[in-house]
């Protein structure tokens, strides 16, 4: 069998996991659970990006051997992923030996592609790449990103010649056989990439010492791109493995800032290697806090572990994959999140437990299945199937605050008094109806979901002692 195959991509663990990285990974248990409930064998991958400047410079700040360092931040990612309910089946650390020993013949296997000139150009180190004339110009002398005035270098580097592929990367994006979604920023990728420059893949070693050594150069280490973007397939055993019931990947999640080397660069490596181009690019936006974008000087960073400390993961999965459109940018705030909450603790908490309750009172406990309910309905997939998974969940929740409707329309507590089996009848609806929604329910709320599952399957139907949302 063909496995499915989903990446996300490698954070650099220079820094805590933030709720940038959060979006990558519940976006990408939502496709996985939604791709295994299909019946597909779906492997996942994880990472964490650890070589460069910065991590050697935030080591030496730490008072650690940057090695410990490294650790110590990669094994606070695995934790983080973990902690949001989500699993992994792959896991690469970009200074595992196999994976420095891969790309370094990855590197040799482009060699055709590579050539070796003296640059002078703006550098910013927060990105960890040179930037040209035209976009300093723009920025005006400052990354937006990091709020730094980009650097001025001069270095001997070597270079991966993007021009090589420019034609066949605009063909296959153009054709979707490389799909962007969303569209809009498809549109925006083409418009980038004749412009594209060839792109550095090494530094000297005298400025960047803690890196992957450049094959037949100790002059000089690999430089973000070969080193981080190749994970994707050194995890697989890539070249020493044959990885063709994995890869082409399915869809890669990534954030709409680095759309552009996965767009770009990542196509140019693996044409010059004869690989197949991903089938889909997945590309979320950022998340704000009360309409800004995080920032340490402006002092509004929300750590995920803060809100998920507040109600639980639950309702930290029920904003972020409902509440935050899957490709556009997002937006968080305190009094949104309490929002969101009620509406989980009153739509669903409270039905469970009414629901219950009622089936209890009627002795109601073998809940009739119907057969003819389909697991998804035509537009539900429609929606997962184009990546528009917080459209999808709205779907879920119509159905929710339907059977919410059924109940106080039908009323049959009060049914219970003049007509018991027309109470049994409606409540036995309801309850399968609850059960049905609760199969696709695990895609986003799987804990929640196995909890409703658990109480309305049970010898004895009964409400939890403790409602699944408690009022704050």
């Amino acid at each position: 069998m063909t496995k499915t195959y989903i990446t996300t991509a490698i954070p650099y663990v220079n820094g805590k996991p933030h709720l940038g990285h959060a979006m990558d990974y519940l976006l990408a248990d939502v496709l996985r659970r939604y791709m295994m409930m299909q019946g597909k064998e779906v492997r996942l991958q994880a990472g964490t990006d650890e070589h460069g400047s910065k991590i050697f410079k935030k080591a030496a700040e730490s008072g650690l051997p940057v090695q410990q360092y490294v650790d110590e931040n990669s094994r606070k990612f695995q934790d983080f992923i973990h902690s949001l309910g989500v699993e992994y089946t792959d896991f690469v650390r970009t200074t595992d030996a196999d994976h420095e020993r891969r790309c370094q013949a990855i590197w040799e296997k482009l060699s055709d592609h590579i050539y070796k000139d003296s640059y002078e150009g703006w550098y910013c180190e927060g990105c960890e790449r040179f930037v040209t004339d035209k976009e300093q110009g723009e920025n005006g002398g400052i990354c937006p990103d990091h709020q730094k005035p980009y650097q001025k270098l001069s270095e001997e580097n070597y270079y991966l010649r993007i021009s090589d592929f420019k034609d066949d990367i605009r063909a296959a994006i153009e054709s979707d056989r490389l799909k962007i979604t969303p569209a809009f920023r498809k549109k925006e990728f083409l418009n980038l990439l004749a412009d594209m420059p060839d792109v550095s893949i090494s530094r000297p070693k005298e400025q960047v010492e803690w890196g992957v050594p450049v094959p037949g150069d100790d002059s000089q280490v690999m430089y973000v791109w070969i080193d981080a973007l190749s994970n994707y397939i050194t995890v697989l055993g890539y070249p020493e493995k044959d990885i063709s019931d994995s890869w082409p990947a399915t869809t890669q999640i990534i954030g709409k800032d680095i759309l552009r080397f996965h767009a770009g660069i990542w196509p140019a490596i693996l044409l010059g290697l004869g690989l197949e181009l991903p089938q889909n690019l997945l590309a979320h936006g950022f998340i704000n806090v009360d309409g800004q974008k995080m920032s340490k000087s402006i002092g509004n960073v929300i750590a995920p572990e803060e809100i998920i400390e507040k109600h639980g993961l639950a309702p930290f999965r029920y904003y972020f994959l409902r509440h935050v459109s899957t490709s556009d940018d997002g937006d968080f705030t305190w009094e949104k999140y309490e929002a969101a909450y009620n509406e989980l603790a009153n739509d669903l908490g409270n039905l469970v437990q009414r629901l219950a309750t009622l089936c209890n009172k009627n002795g109601i406990n073998n809940i009739l299945r119907a057969d003819t309910i389909p697991r998804w309905s035509q537009d539900f997939k429609k929606r997962m199937d184009a990546y528009e998974f917080n459209s999808a969940f709205d779907l879920l929740w119509e159905e929710i605050q339907a059977i919410n409707k059924d109940l106080e329309t039908n009323k049959p507590w009060s049914l219970a008094k003049t007509e018991p089996e027309k109470a049994c009848e409606v409540l036995n609806h309801e309850a399968d109806w609850l059960l049905n929604i609760c199969e696709s329910l695990q895609i986003f709320l799987p804990e929640t979901a196995s909890k409703i599952q658990e109480i309305f399957t049970a010898e004895e139907i009964k409400a939890p002692a403790t409602p699944l949302f408690p009022k704050a």
